[in-house]
């Protein structure tokens, strides 16, 4: 929470796999807007649940938003990215599942897998404003 703060970020993006609801809550205290999905990990449906109420944006499977001009895309798995995302105007697109950082394009469009934090700080800060993501890694 201290970097996210420090660093003045504007909205958590979960690519799913919160794994358990303390997550959910853990990320929902730092008081930044949270656009969510759930993964294949989130098998307990309080997850959800807790992410209809305290999320600003949450979809089981994809979603679709605008933050400072940015057309933002999300989904869980990257194979679903061709699904939900092959006839839209997004300027980047966020998907996890493999939970290992990669950026790529699909039909042109930015695709970042951010990483996780299951294996020390595992995760990506992506600039509205310059549109530059940085992927943050330190293994424990």
């Amino acid at each position: 929470m201290g970097f996210a703060k420090k660093i003045k970020v504007g909205a958590v993006i979960h690519c799913g796999d919160w794994n358990n609801p303390i997550s959910v809550d853990t990320v929902f205290n730092f008081n930044i807007p949270i656009y969510a999905v759930v993964g294949n990990a989130d098998i307990n449906p309080e997850i959800a649940r807790r992410l209809k109420f305290c999320a600003e944006k949450f979809s089981d499977n994809s979603l679709k938003f605008e933050l400072d001009n940015i057309k933002i895309g999300i989904t869980h798995k990257p194979s679903d990215i061709q699904k939900y995302f092959s006839d839209s105007d997004l300027d980047i697109i966020f998907c996890g599942h493999l939970h290992s950082q990669n950026e790529s394009e699909f039909n042109g469009v930015k695709v970042i897998r951010p990483g996780a934090l299951e294996i020390g700080i595992n995760f990506a800060v992506y600039d509205t404003v310059t549109k530059k993501i940085e992927f943050i890694n330190d293994q424990i």
